[in-house]
């Protein structure tokens, strides 16, 4: 059985159960490989689908998803960024506090973030602890915001950039060339 040429590893599974006056047949060898390709794809068709039912790992039942929780669908928009539309939409059911908006929020940038309440301003702040520019998705975690907060609550935004005092003698020229420009204070 050393000289067994397949590709299916299946196949080769199978080829494995048969007995010993099959080592050399090839008329088998072919018949295993073709099934155990078609074992193959099966498997796969399998883990894809059940990759479907959870948000983190779909790929093709994103649109499903944002069907069921009435999310508008944009397949313009990077995988991952939809995951987050629909992780956030997830984790924001229930009473308005800080620790929900802190939930809903990391769901969308997945760093570290702070929310402080400032009560005689009837509004409360979301800062980006170590997220530096702008996150990508704003907007969207704008709005899923917007759907949660009360509607007298103002929301304000705090972002971390890079500083000349956080890049001098710290950085070389070839690092500063690396890091994009939304990076720094006064970036585009």
């Amino acid at each position: 059985m050393n000289n067994v040429r397949m590709n299916s590893l299946r196949g080769r599974e199978l080829f494995s159960y048969l007995p010993a006056y099959y080592e050399t047949s090839r008329v088998m060898q072919a018949d295993m490989d073709a099934k155990g390709s078609e074992l193959d794809a099966l498997y796969q068709a399998l883990n894809s689908a059940a990759d479907q039912f959870f948000v983190r790992t779909a790929t093709w039942g994103l649109e499903r998803w944002e069907m069921e929780l009435g999310i508008p669908t944009d397949r313009n928009k990077p995988i991952e960024q939809r995951r987050a539309v629909l992780e956030s939409k997830l984790r924001g059911a229930g009473t308005f506090s800080g620790a929900l908006v802190k939930n809903v929020v990391e769901a969308y940038d997945g760093g570290t973030v702070e929310v402080s309440f400032q009560p005689e301003e009837w509004g409360f702040t979301v800062k980006f602890v170590d997220t530096l520019g702008i996150p990508p998705n704003l907007e969207d975690l704008k709005s899923a915001i917007e759907e949660i907060k009360p509607a007298h609550l103002a929301v304000a935004y705090a972002f971390n950039y890079l500083l000349i005092r956080d890049i001098h003698d710290v950085m070389t020229l070839g690092e500063l060339g690396q890091t994009p420009l939304n990076k720094f204070a006064g970036g585009v």
